[in-house]
């Protein structure tokens, strides 16, 4: 019955064959007849029969009359026009775009008019894994002879359309186009698919027979692919790619699937070198990432630690074999460049790159995929070895090909990534100590900052070499070391193992790496290009804070930071390094949220005096001297940026000094308090001006200052606004009761310094309109004059009297006296600028005073007393109209002195 069943599967393997066999008789029939007829019509077709026919009916000299218009040499051996056409001959670089809409329309296309043979190219390569499959299921043969027959099958379908070729040709134009890569194609399948099963499924060869086995295939289905047409590689490789999971069955080396890919792979790679068909390079490389990620994804460990170094390998050899060199020199765009750049005229990278630069994508993807999160330490080291070196290929071996250097920063991210991403290794290491697997653990995070440095080290001397993206890789070089150590402060805290000293010592030798790697690039680039070198001064100096973070308290962190600011100022003044600015602006921001959040206000206001005065002191003191030097640098943006800062926290280190006196004074601490609340308005509202200030900068983050100057102003104001209502002392004198003696008490903080603060910080906007202006100085001044009268009723009635209603003649009065002070002193400023606008609201005040004294305060005098008051008043009016009439005129003569 099985010797039935196998005579039945050869018949139906043959039908195919014999169809197609009946099929190319009739087409050569047919073009026999054809040539005939045109020689004896046109004496001239000669030519035509000789590049048509058969290669034993093809004329020879001998036989075909010499053409008196077109004579030639006579020829005694012919060969067809089909074999000319397909002989392998290098070109150059191809621009092909493999993805996109007329080339997935071309396919369609393609597939509409010639299915069939990819039908039959399917099931003459299933009709060979079957076999195999079916003898090892029904044991109908020993196993050397179940190997053997899947050869010879395999053999004989390469035979035939080797043969087809040769008598025939695989071109459009033959009438057997296709026919031979069907065959050719099946025939490869079916043979890798042997030697598979020879070694996973019998175990009949060991791992080097089938190595050498599945390089013999693939060898032959290189050279077939360099004289086929692009079928027989599309059939050879996706069809190879499927054949194991087809296959199936259960190994106890399934990695050894992944050599097998790699070879599949770089078959497909090695024939397109040549051809340039773009295609096949591509299809090449998605079946093999994507067969790769099948078997780690189905088999367990240790194949993810075999597919890390597979994905590496393939990144490799897609740099390589595209080019045909083993120094890659890929030249033109790069692939970053062409992709993030905005201008639209840049041209598009060559194939070669392009493919690079998506195995490279790939590659690191999946290796960050693959190691993510493991527990496996192995697979760990495994997976930051081969992105280092990955790295170190792209920038070291890969040095001649300017146009792959950006790459690197694929393999260095998810270096860091996985870094990041495995802080279990190390806790895991901290709680099983020398009983872990890996003794050496607690020296991981040194290994990793080790590599680190040297990577960084290797960017920056491939930026001295110099070439189109010098400066990107001068960048990433200054950033890779630093960026790893911060990834494990972050997630691992080294410093609870190590000690935080030396822990530190690890940020300073970076630091003192990025101060060598400074000095080479100033060799480099001389006084005029300081870029590079500003790179790595940044990078120097974050390290420096980087160790300062870890070693110092709360108070010298701060102080610490502030004087690399204070570094960076003197080094852009001293060496023209323009870039420093970015690191100051990153130090206020890092000062800034330390003075406001962490530690923040409430520690401030808990920390010893010392303490204190070192953190924001300090802070206020080295902006303010970093001010002085970028103003002598003339940089105009980093002089905003600090003036702005030298506000906002001198603002709050005079808020937080209140704050602590008041309660150390009266031993009260009422975060509720009028006063509780004003400081706190105080601290929003410098914060919220000084990023308005910032405004004028411009660039990407104007928007982001102007949206959290505006949150910290609403802030500010909302904290105000409860000072005025639900704390202020007129409405319930003994729950908000005012602390100190009279004019210096707790109004100061809750009302008149806000009122300074927002007044000043209007004041130097820049950015806002007229309006907004008139806005802000006009709450300021509302503000102002509540804490005046608040002072005058708290003069007149204490503590316990603030509330309303009920008012005495003194309290009246003072008022009165108030405004025309006011006014007066108002006025007078309009006489020593000269200015209008300051003369008139000088008149304002003095006229609120004076309706106030002949509409509240005369029905509260009497006798002599009245009448003296308004007799003084009366004078005085008179006097003020005529120093306003001289002062009209002498401010309308001021501008015309000035044109004459």
């Amino acid at each position: 019955m099985e010797a039935l069943l196998v005579i039945l599967a050869v018949l139906v393997a043959a039908t195919p064959i014999a169809v197609v066999y009946l099929l190319i008789s009739n087409a050569n029939l047919k073009k026999r007849l054809t040539a005939l007829e045109t020689r004896l019509h046109d004496g001239k077709g000669a030519a035509l029969i000789q590049a048509t026919a058969p290669h034993d009916l093809a004329p020879t000299a001998s036989h075909v009359p010499p053409d008196p218009e077109n004579s030639v040499e006579p020829k005694t051996d012919t060969v067809t026009t089909a074999q000319v056409q397909t002989e392998p001959t290098p070109e150059a670089p191809s621009q092909a775009v493999v993805f996109n809409a007329d080339n997935v329309q071309a396919l369609v296309t393609w597939l509409t008019k010639n299915w069939f043979y990819v039908a039959s190219a399917l099931s003459l390569a299933l009709a060979g894994i079957f076999l195999v499959i079916y003898s090892v299921e029904q044991g109908l043969l020993p196993p050397a002879v179940r190997i053997t027959a899947a050869f010879v099958f395999g053999g004989a379908l390469v035979a035939a359309g080797e043969y087809i070729r040769r008598r025939h040709g695989d071109d459009e134009s033959s009438s057997t186009a296709y026919l031979p890569s069907t065959f050719s194609g099946a025939g490869i399948v079916t043979l890798f698919a042997s030697v598979l099963a020879a070694r996973l499924l019998y175990n009949f060869i060991g791992p080097e027979v089938a190595l050498i086995g599945m390089a013999i295939v693939g060898a032959l289905a290189l050279i077939l692919g360099w004289f086929y047409g692009p079928f027989l590689a599309a059939v050879g490789v996706i069809g190879a790619m499927i054949a194991p999971f087809i296959i199936g069955g259960a190994s106890d080396t399934p990695s050894f699937l992944l050599l097998y890919f790699f070879i599949i792979s770089a078959v497909g790679l090695s024939i397109d070198t040549l051809r340039r068909w773009a295609w096949v390079s591509v299809i090449s490389l998605v079946a093999g990432f994507g067969a790769g990620t099948m078997l780690m994804l189905a088999a367990g460990w240790p194949v993810p630690l075999y597919f890390t170094m597979y994905c590496a390998v393939l990144a490799v050899i897609a740099i390589a074999i595209p080019v045909r060199k083993w120094m890659p020199d890929h030249t033109g765009t790069l692939l970053s460049l062409t992709v993030f750049s905005r201008e639209t005229d840049i041209a598009w990278p060559e194939f070669p790159v392009r493919l690079a630069g998506g195995s490279v994508l790939t590659s690191s993807g999946l290796i960050l995929f693959a190691a993510l999160e493991t527990t496996h330490v192995d697979l760990f080291w495994t997976a930051v070895a081969m992105l280092s070196l990955l790295t170190l290929a792209v920038l070291i071996w890969a040095r001649e090909a300017p146009a792959l250097v950006d790459l690197a920063i694929l393999p260095a991210g998810a270096l860091v990534a996985i870094v990041a991403s495995n802080a279990q290794l190390w806790q895991l290491s901290q709680d099983l100590g020398s009983d872990f697997q890996a003794p050496q653990m607690s020296l991981m995070a040194s290994i990793v900052v080790t590599i680190g440095l040297l990577l960084s080290i290797a960017g920056a001397w491939r930026s001295l070499q110099n070439g189109p993206a010098q400066m990107f890789v001068a960048l990433g070089a200054a950033t890779l070391a630093p960026a790893l150590a911060i990834a494990m402060e972050v997630f691992w805290h080294p410093a609870d193992k190590l000690g935080t000293y030396a822990w530190a010592l690890h940020a300073m030798i970076i630091g003192a790496v990025m101060v060598g790697m400074a000095e080479r690039f100033a060799h480099a680039d001389g006084p005029e290009h300081r870029e590079r070198m500003s790179f790595a001064i940044l990078s120097a100096l974050a390290c420096i804070a980087f160790a300062m973070i870890i070693m110092f308290s709360s108070s010298a962190l701060t102080t610490a930071i502030a004087l690399t600011i204070v570094a960076a100022a003197w080094l852009d003044r001293k060496f023209n390094l323009p870039l420093m600015s970015l690191y100051m602006l990153a130090g206020v921001v890092f000062v800034g949220y330390r003075l406001v959040i962490d530690p923040g206000k409430d520690w401030a206001i808990e920390a010893p005096l010392a303490d204190m005065l070192l953190s924001h002191g300090g802070a206020v003191v080295a902006f303010a001297v970093s001010y002085v030097l970028v103003k002598a640098a003339q940089r105009q943006n980093a002089m905003i940026l600090l003036e702005s800062a030298v506000f906002s926290s001198l603002g709050i280190l005079v808020s937080i000094l209140l704050y602590r006196a008041i309660v150390s004074l009266s031993g009260v601490n009422d975060v509720d308090s009028h006063w509780a609340f004003g400081i706190g308005a105080t601290i929003w509202i410098v914060l919220g001006m000084a990023q308005l200030h910032r405004v004028q900068i411009g660039g990407a983050f104007a928007m982001v200052r102007l949206g959290l100057g505006s949150l910290f102003v609403l802030l500010g104001g909302f904290l105000v606004l409860l000072a005025i209502t639900v704390s202020n002392p007129l409405f319930d004198s003994y729950a908000n009761l005012i602390l100190g003696p009279k004019i210096f008490n707790t109004l100061i903080p809750a009302y008149l310094l806000p009122a300074l603060a927002l007044g000043a910080g209007t004041w130097h906007l820049r950015m806002i309109s007229k309006p907004q202006k008139m806005a802000f100085l006009g709450t300021a001044l509302a503000l102002g004059g509540l804490w005046l009268v608040l002072t005058i009723r708290h003069f007149w009635r204490g503590a316990t009297g603030m509330e309303w209603p009920g008012m005495d003649q003194p309290e009246l009065y003072s008022y009165t006296v108030a405004l025309l002070v006011i006014g007066a002193g108002v006025f007078y400023q309009s006489l020593a600028r000269p200015n209008a606008t300051l003369r008139k609201a000088g008149l304002v005040f003095i006229g609120l005073a004076v309706a106030k004294v002949f509409f509240l305060d005369i029905s509260g005098l009497g006798g002599l007393i009245r009448i003296f008051s308004l007799l003084f008043l009366g004078l005085a009016l008179a006097g003020l109209a005529w120093l306003n009439r001289w002062a009209a005129a002498r401010t309308e003569t001021a501008p015309l002195a000035k044109d004459e």
